[in-house]
């Protein structure tokens, strides 16, 4: 009887373990992605001298709150590249103050970051600086399909993985493969940038057979889709979501653009694409929830949302870490450079000459001696207030570390040149009420701007009309240089463009002017040695006081037509 009894015991016992077993587990995960942050660390704004709504600063008050929340071994963070430019305090630190401990590594290893991945804009401050940065920062910074030529290998960890209570997560990094069309070799020497798909599937396919993930993850510095440079894909996150099976989600950067949703791959599974845009305004913000039953994932769900931090308290804790960081910063702008006597901005360069591109424009031709000048605005609302100029304002006057080159172009490729960017950048009107120019009934991401300020190059050292009734081909008409000597289709120039566009960036020199990408390179007879904006500084220096005005060498006509229609559209941008 007792027998009886206790194997009833140890029976009934075990039935209950097995259901007890058999009681599914969940585990929540948060993971979080900044990107496309340009300098924005401190709520500061070093060049306009005003608050920033965004900033790391505000970014490390949601991390504190989600890792109560969820545990701190439970919030992966990741930052998805193009950190290393757009502020002063990012170009202090990557070239003035190069002793010190970069500022960026030391405030992703305070913020505790898991993982990082390269950006075209931390690649464009050169070897020295980012080599340096990433070998300072105490996690992996990624890089798949940034290839050593040397080697033929991954420059940088291609994967990582993390677990996070019992779960095996790998991230897979991968930048826009679209640098060499942006920046001169010297940036990038030694490596070469493979297809994001071509490089994901094979990556994919050896992180499934060698790490087994629960988990996979894409963090790719680039857009969803569009652009192809050179017939290389710029923006190829969501071909790779769709095409190359086994992501769970893609966390995406470089276009700037908010974006959170689902779509279906190839093999019919769910994968979530989540962009947070830039500047540290708003964190990539998803939910991953793992069901397990007897020790095996049952269940998988992913949901994403972009979580503003605009609003957010300051963290004080960060500001006080990195107070002499921001003092060094503020004395770094604070220095005089030199005097204006007028304010300009580039609010005027959209409807005809300007006194801020044409500084610019007389500034490069002085460095360089060429012929011609292109340049157009870097910023769509900069402005220089009259009165003394102050290294913040370089920032505004230049806002990218480009080089500048003098580069060989005939008279027939400088009018095509020009014959794109105006079409760019200018409606073909039909009648007195229709826009000057070339506008999207909302703001896609440049304002109402269909295409990007940066592409609408103007020309100085020559004089000519551009004809807003015609289309691309018959909009520019030369009537001369400068200097009152006849121009010649036929005849050679020398011609000051920044590092940007004469390695292809924006497609006016190959598609424009016609020039074949690979016969680029050849057609520079001169580069400099520091960014475009050192040189800037050292001519204003050694001038003093500019007095700046529009050269008035080139005009949009028809002008009863061009005069209304640009007093219409300065409204629609500005007010």
């Amino acid at each position: 009887m007792n027998i009886r009894i206790c194997l009833m015991a140890l029976l009934s016992a075990g039935n209950l373990l097995g259901t007890y077993a058999a009681e599914p587990e969940e585990t929540t995960i948060k993971l979080l992605e900044t990107s496309d942050v340009h300098g924005a660390y401190f709520p500061y704004d070093f060049i306009t001298r005003q608050p920033l709504k965004g900033s790391l600063a505000r970014v490390s008050t949601y991390l504190n709150e989600q890792r109560k929340l969820y545990g701190e071994g439970n919030v992966l963070l990741m930052d998805n590249g193009d950190i290393l430019q757009g502020q002063p305090v990012a170009y202090y630190y990557n070239f003035i103050d190069t002793a010190s401990t970069h500022v960026c590594a030391a405030m992703l290893n305070y913020l505790k970051y898991d993982v990082g991945n390269m950006g075209n804009h931390d690649i464009e401050t050169g070897h020295a600086v980012y080599d340096r940065w990433t070998s300072q920062c105490r996690f992996p910074m990624l890089g798949a399909n940034i290839i050593d030529r040397n080697t033929n290998e991954p420059y940088l960890p291609p994967y990582r993985v993390l677990e996070r209570d019992g779960v095996r997560i790998a991230v897979l990094g991968m930048i826009t493969p679209a640098i060499p069309s942006w920046l001169p070799e010297t940036m990038w020497s030694g490596l070469r940038f493979e297809d994001m798909e071509t490089c994901a599937r094979r990556w994919v396919e050896a992180i499934r057979k060698k790490e087994h993930p629960d988990v996979l993850v894409g963090l790719f510095h680039a857009g969803p889709e569009g652009n192809l440079l050179d017939n290389v894909i710029e923006n190829g996150s969501e071909a790779v979501a769709r095409n190359v099976p086994g992501f769970d989600v893609v966390f995406m950067g470089h276009d700037h653009r908010r974006l959170c949703k689902k779509i279906q791959n190839a093999a019919g599974d769910s994968v979530l694409l989540i962009n947070p845009a830039n500047a540290a305004r708003t964190l990539a913000d998803v939910t991953l929830k793992i069901t397990r039953k007897d020790g095996r994932i049952v269940s998988k769900s992913v949901e994403g949302r972009l979580a503003d931090v605009t609003s957010l308290p300051i963290d004080q804790a960060f500001m006080d870490t990195f107070a002499p960081q921001y003092q060094a910063t503020l004395d770094f702008v604070s220095r005089k450079i030199g005097s204006i006597r007028s304010t300009i901005t580039t609010r005027n360069a959209f409807f005809g000459p300007s006194a801020f591109i044409d500084l610019i424009h007389q500034l490069q031709l002085d460095i360089t001696g060429a012929d011609i000048s292109f340049c157009a605005p870097l910023s769509f609302n900069a402005e220089i207030k009259e009165g003394d100029i102050y290294m913040n304002d370089m920032f505004n006057l230049y806002k990218y570390e480009n080089l500048l080159y003098t580069m060989r172009l005939t008279g027939h490729e400088i009018k095509g040149f020009l014959e794109m960017s105006y079409a760019l950048w200018t409606n073909q009107m039909q009648s007195p009420d229709d826009h000057l120019l070339l506008l999207n009934e909302k703001d896609e991401g440049f304002g109402r701007l269909k295409n990007p300020s940066y592409n609408f190059d103007s020309a100085a050292g020559i004089l000519y009309t551009v004809d807003v009734t015609q289309p691309e081909g018959k909009k520019i008409t030369i009537t001369g240089l400068a200097d009152g000597t006849p121009f010649d289709l036929n005849r050679t120039y020398t011609v000051a463009v920044n590092s940007y566009r004469g390695n292809g960036g924006g497609d006016l020199l190959t598609k424009g002017a016609g020039i074949p990408k690979e016969e680029l390179a050849s057609r520079i007879v001169f580069s400099t040695d520091k960014d475009l904006r050192y040189y800037l500084m050292e001519r204003i220096e050694k001038a003093g006081t500019l007095d700046p005005h529009p050269l008035n060498q080139w005009r949009f006509v028809p002008e009863e037509w061009v005069k209304p229609a640009a007093e219409r559209d300065r409204k629609v941008l500005f007010e």
